[in-house]
């Protein structure tokens, strides 16, 4: 068993079926049919994330590299996201599928002056996110590549489209929308659990963890992530990133075509969604060249459709200038 499929072992225990429900059945995972590498990437502020790298045959290997940000509380090595990287290296492309500090629920991502630094869905700070993204570019360019695609799925749709909206990296020469969230949500956060968590930080608690009354099953966030959380979307206008209901919208800072899909089967989104990104970047005349898709039969995970994910994102991909 190599390392990369113990580590698919091990997800298979518990995070697949957190993330795609009971009724789901795991991702079948095969032998590999080319080239994988265990990567890691090392942040400006010293955060070092695992990943993998797929690599295609010589003979067939793209000039584009795709980066893929994986979903809140799953991680590089998630059998779904094997698969699609697989997959995207039988049709040429060098995929980076890695780890960025919100990895998992909880984990260790450095340690500073002595003390563990916290990252993952409940402690993690979300606006920190670009720092693995760019180190990740960075690898790939490493490895010969001087354009790269962003793809984020679910939750990694939001870091993705951040960094390209916040940083206008020129080797970003396209961005994936997969299954991420689409609509504005324009609600203000919690007064209570904000109040809460100001005063956990103030008294030295920042780690401290606050549970969300909304849930019907038990969720948490750190006293600082949650402070990070609201203060990134009130100042940064990603509650409504595609200006659906608001003036400003990042979308205008967006210059680079974008390809959004989601599943046809209990998926956060559909068509509906998918009209709604186009009508916005018709209504704001960004100049965004949008492509969408619909993966027939994928639930949010697309578990079992992942040649046919790969096959939208090749055929998306080979349009883009310098992919070949």
């Amino acid at each position: 068993m190599t390392s990369l499929q113990a580590l698919i072992a091990v997800s298979l225990v518990g995070s697949l079926a957190t993330a795609c429900g009971p009724s789901s059945r795991p991702e079948a995972i095969g032998a590999a049919k080319s080239a994988e590498q265990i990567v890691f990437a090392r942040s400006t502020d010293d955060v070092v994330s695992g990943g993998v790298l797929f690599a295609p045959r010589r003979d067939s290997a793209k000039q584009i590299a795709l980066v893929w940000i994986h979903g809140w509380g799953v991680n590089f090595y998630e059998p779904s996201y094997v698969a699609i990287g697989r997959a995207l290296a039988q049709h040429g492309y060098t995929v980076i599928d890695g780890n960025t500090r919100m990895h998992d629920l909880g984990n260790v991502e450095t340690r500073r002056g002595g003390k563990r630094v916290r990252g993952g869905g409940y402690w993690g700070v979300a606006s920190e996110e670009p720092r693995d993204i760019a180190a990740w570019i960075d690898l790939a360019e490493a490895n010969g590549f001087k354009r790269v695609i962003l793809a984020g799925h679910s939750a990694g749709w939001g870091a993705v489209r951040s960094y390209v909206a916040q940083v206008q990296d020129s080797r970003v020469v396209g961005l994936v929308l997969a299954s991420g969230s689409v609509q504005p949500d324009l609600r203000s956060s919690d007064p209570d659990q904000l109040l809460e968590a100001h005063r956990l930080v103030a008294s030295g608690q920042s780690d401290a963890l606050i549970r969300d009354p909304k849930r019907n099953f038990p969720s948490y966030t750190s006293a600082a992530t949650l402070l990070d959380i609201d203060a990134f979307l009130t100042d940064s206008g990603a509650r409504d990133f595609f200006g659906v209901q608001t003036a400003k919208a990042p979308i205008a800072r967006v210059h680079v075509p974008l390809l959004a899909f989601f599943g046809t089967r209990d998926d956060v989104g559909g068509r509906a969604d998918l009209d709604t990104i186009a009508s916005a970047i018709r209504r704001r005349k960004s100049g965004v060249q949008l492509t969408t898709a619909l993966i027939d039969g994928g639930d949010h995970m697309y578990t079992g459709q992942a040649p046919q994910v790969a096959e939208v994102i090749a055929r998306w991909a080979a349009g883009l200038a310098g992919s070949r």
